[in-house]
């Protein structure tokens, strides 16, 4: 079972990607093209986080996975903003 500072600390990391990619995304909606390796590195941080976040809730207790299911749904809202941005 995952600890909960396990679980605190995760949240914390995944507080910093939506962070990063937040900055990516507001650059990117007013310089277009000219950030598009940070740009690319944010999504990527952003799948990462997706994937440790999945092998975390596997050993989540019920309310753990609640609080991941709900970080999992502001990454994956961010991810689509970035795909949908007319970068």
């Amino acid at each position: 079972m995952a600890t909960r500072q396990a679980v605190e600390q995760f949240i914390e990391q995944c507080k910093g990607a939506l962070e990063f990619a937040e900055q990516q995304y507001k650059e990117a909606s007013t310089q277009e093209h000219y950030n598009d390796v940070e740009f690319s590195q944010a999504q990527l941080t952003l799948e990462q986080t997706l994937n440790n976040l999945d092998k975390l809730s596997d050993s989540a207790n019920s309310q753990q996975k609640e609080e991941l299911r709900r970080m999992k749904l502001q990454i994956q809202q961010r991810q689509n903003e970035m795909i949908l941005l007319d970068h």
